[in-house]
């Protein structure tokens, strides 16, 4: 069977928010995609893509997969950036989709092959009070769902907006963020959460880099009456130091990793057991091939993954996630932003998520009983259908959400 790459072509679609997809064809015909969907610069994605990447793939033969991994990475004097390594990951993600094809066989089995029969999720349960959560959780806890993320009011309460009463004058609009309120809300959630529902029940908790690392060690310290799963992400990439001290003072697990696009990040802190959950995106990461080595490296220190899968993933980039979590034998956890089945009570398959599951076909499905469950279709199991992404133009607004201020209108890392 041949194998050279013909035809490298870009898409970017908005069935739900915007995606970037790759797509490579082969001289016979096979065809692979992969997510290259960076949140907030998605446009500068699929322009390295379309006016660099793309050149450099047209030729090369799709089976050799490291080769070509290491060829875009090392290549260039200037490496890695969210980008570049967004780019990355499509290529090698539509180069795994090709070479499952070829073989007749699902990525997981040329990963090693299943050592588990489903993957276990969480998902995400918001509200402005307790009891809004709660119903959150009873709904979810009715399809069979274990674990659960509880967030009080999103990301440290609020929604984006003119800046509150309590704001500097003339302070630029933003989530504003009062540090040590939002600390105690949150203790004060997860006090009446287990008192409600008891312990039978897995709970997860994001910061979202959003404290003070001196903050984040009270806080890890203080939120281990109630038992977490883990809690994520409680400092900002820029001070991942700080993991260490917070483990030495506390038995709260913690996860960390969502922002790494770098495949080396992550040594010293396995290494040194920093973290107990390994929670990088593989569209920044690089794609399969570096976050299988990622996989198999925290597996030799004990620390598990959990790999990040937010909404702003595409059903390409979920589906590579089940299909390493199906051959790891060191999974934890896996984030779930995924469509569950039509008669599910809090997100029905219209609107949005129904243009979803149309541009992109073949998600792997929720079983209501706690796991996702992948295809036996060879490759990903995820197709797109052009003519259908050609409905829902980019949407190349500015990003909002991430703008968290402090009182006197500073920025808040991220």
């Amino acid at each position: 069977m041949s194998a050279k790459i013909i035809k490298a072509e870009v898409f970017v679609t908005s069935p739900s928010r915007n995606f970037v997809t790759l797509r490579l064809t082969t001289d016979d015909g096979v065809i692979g995609i992969g997510d290259a969907t960076l949140n907030g610069r998605e446009l500068a994605v699929a322009t390295y893509l379309q006016e660099h990447v793309a050149q450099l793939m047209v030729g090369r033969d799709s089976r050799n997969i490291e080769d070509t991994w290491q060829f875009l990475y090392r290549a260039a004097y200037w490496r890695r950036g969210p980008v570049t390594m967004a780019a990355i990951a499509a290529v090698d993600m539509a180069l795994w989709d090709i070479k499952g094809k070829m073989a007749g066989m699902p990525v997981y089995d040329l990963l090693g092959g299943k050592v588990r029969a489903g993957v276990p999720v969480y998902r995400h349960a918001d509200g402005s009070n307790v009891d809004e959560i709660v119903e959150s959780i009873e709904k979810y806890r009715a399809i069979g769902v274990r674990h659960i993320r509880c967030q009080l009011g999103g990301y440290g309460g609020g929604g984006y907006g003119d800046a509150p009463s309590w704001a500097a004058r003339g302070a630029n609009p933003g989530v504003y963020l009062d540090s040590r309120k939002y600390m105690r809300d949150t203790l004060k959630l997860f006090e009446e959460l287990r008192a409600r529902l008891g312990f039978g029940l897995e709970l997860v908790h994001d910061v979202h880099e959003r404290i003070h690392p001196t903050e984040a060690v009270q806080f890890a310290r203080e939120m281990e009456p109630y038992k977490l799963f883990f809690l994520e992400d409680c400092v900002p990439h820029e001070q991942l130091e700080w993991l260490s001290r917070i483990k030495q003072l506390s038995v709260t697990p913690l996860s960390q990793g969502e922002l790494f696009n770098n495949p080396a990040e992550f040594k010293r802190l396995v290494a040194n057991r920093s973290i107990d959950f390994m929670r990088a995106h593989l569209s920044q990461l690089g794609g399969i091939t570096p976050a299988r080595r990622v996989q198999m490296f925290c597996e030799e220190f004990g620390v598990r993954i959990c790999w990040h899968g937010p909404g702003d993933m595409s059903p390409i980039a979920h589906a590579a996630n089940i299909h390493i979590d199906l051959a790891a034998q060191n999974l934890g956890l896996q984030e779930w932003s995924g469509i569950e089945p039509p008669n599910f009570v809090i997100q029905k398959l219209s609107g949005a998520r129904g243009a979803l599951l149309e541009v992109f076909p073949g998600l792997p499905e929720y079983g209501n009983d706690g796991f996702v469950y992948a295809s036996d279709r060879p490759g990903l199991g995820v197709d797109i259908d052009e003519e259908k992404a050609g409905k829902y133009p980019c949407d190349a607004g500015v990003t909002t959400w991430t703008q968290t201020r402090r009182s006197d209108g500073s920025l808040i890392t991220p």
